[in-house]
């Protein structure tokens, strides 16, 4: 049966959802929470389902939440090794879908270096598809524990200022948080150099500011971004050391945010790069570990709709003959 309080067929990103299908997956996400915090982390309620993670890029957190969030699960799990595939020997994106489909899975989860090319494999295949980071477009499920993180320390998102920092532009899992974010009523600045803040990002409703102190002042919640020079053609900063004295987060930066501001960052960090360590490790105010544990019952929940909606559609599909 289709979920009624969440109908789409695949999670391709965060935008277009709505807050109250956002609010469907974060609740049905606590409610794992509490189930891989249990003695039993044995469930069937994706019993006989298949499962393919395809990660057309290195991934530690992201691949092994996804499978470890599957099998917890009851699902069948297949983890496609793209650098010894036919993609590695030049089969086309469309070919894989193609194959991948004649396997009748009922989910896919992928992560692919180009934008949009999730959502191309979505378009070819009969299974529901889950982006799991695409290009610099969208990362839906990190933003999604990203929320539930705050959620549960802060009890809500509403009216909560989050400051976005770092390296703006190659991160998907900014863009990923910006449409979340605003679109549950908290504000959002992004704090970077100019080289790194994406053109005309003020259009979607976030504040810019260049400078750590201003930026950080009165907020919330502290999200750090990874530097990501494989993404980077150009010098886009002078120097690691030069970086991180004006937008590394350390105690002195820290202090213009309010007292109780919780720190964040969606991994892997680069220590002394965006973050120093004595702040990443203040097991008081950072929730950095929290976000790790989270994204395993987030992307349980996401696994346990989306099979379910595909279901729903293949068993309609059927009955229509087909069509």
């Amino acid at each position: 049966m289709r979920d009624p309080a969440f109908p789409h067929r695949h999670l391709l990103g965060i935008e277009g959802l709505s807050p109250l299908e956002i609010s469907h997956l974060l609740d049905l996400s606590n409610r794992y929470v509490a189930f891989n915090r249990g003695p039993d982390k044995n469930s069937d309620v994706l019993h006989g389902r298949t499962i393919v993670n395809l990660f057309f890029e290195n991934s530690t957190r992201t691949r092994t939440s996804f499978e470890l969030a599957a099998k917890r699960l009851g699902a069948d799990v297949i983890n496609m090794q793209v650098e010894t595939s036919s993609v590695a020997k030049g089969e086309t994106l469309i070919d894989t879908a193609v194959t991948l489909n004649a396997m009748h899975p009922d989910v896919l989860v992928v992560r692919h270096p180009d934008s949009g090319a999730v959502k191309l494999l979505a378009d070819k295949v009969n299974c529901a598809v889950v982006n799991g980071g695409d290009g610099s477009h969208e990362h839906p499920t990190q933003a999604l524990l990203d929320a539930l993180t705050i959620r549960r320390r802060r009890g809500r998102l509403s009216g909560l200022l989050v400051a976005i920092c770092g390296d703006v532009l190659h991160s998907r899992v900014a863009r990923s948080n910006f449409h979340l974010l605003l679109t549950m009523g908290a504000r959002v600045r992004i704090i970077a150099p100019r080289t790194l803040i994406p053109t005309a990002v003020e259009r979607l409703g976030v504040e810019v500011f260049t400078d750590m102190t201003a930026g950080l002042k009165d907020v919330d919640i502290v999200m750090m971004l990874r530097v990501q020079n494989e993404r980077m053609r150009g010098s886009f900063i002078p120097s690691v050391r030069e970086y991180f004295r004006f937008f590394g987060l350390d105690r002195a930066k820290l202090a213009q945010a309010k007292p109780d501001a919780l720190i964040m960052h969606p991994g892997p960090m680069n220590r002394g790069t965006e973050i120093d360590s004595d702040v990443a490790d203040d097991f008081e105010r950072s929730a950095i570990r929290e976000q790790v544990e989270l994204g395993v019952a987030v992307r349980m929940a996401v696994l346990e709709v989306l099979a379910g909606n595909n279901a729903a559609h293949n068993s309609a599909g059927a009955a229509g003959g087909g069509k």
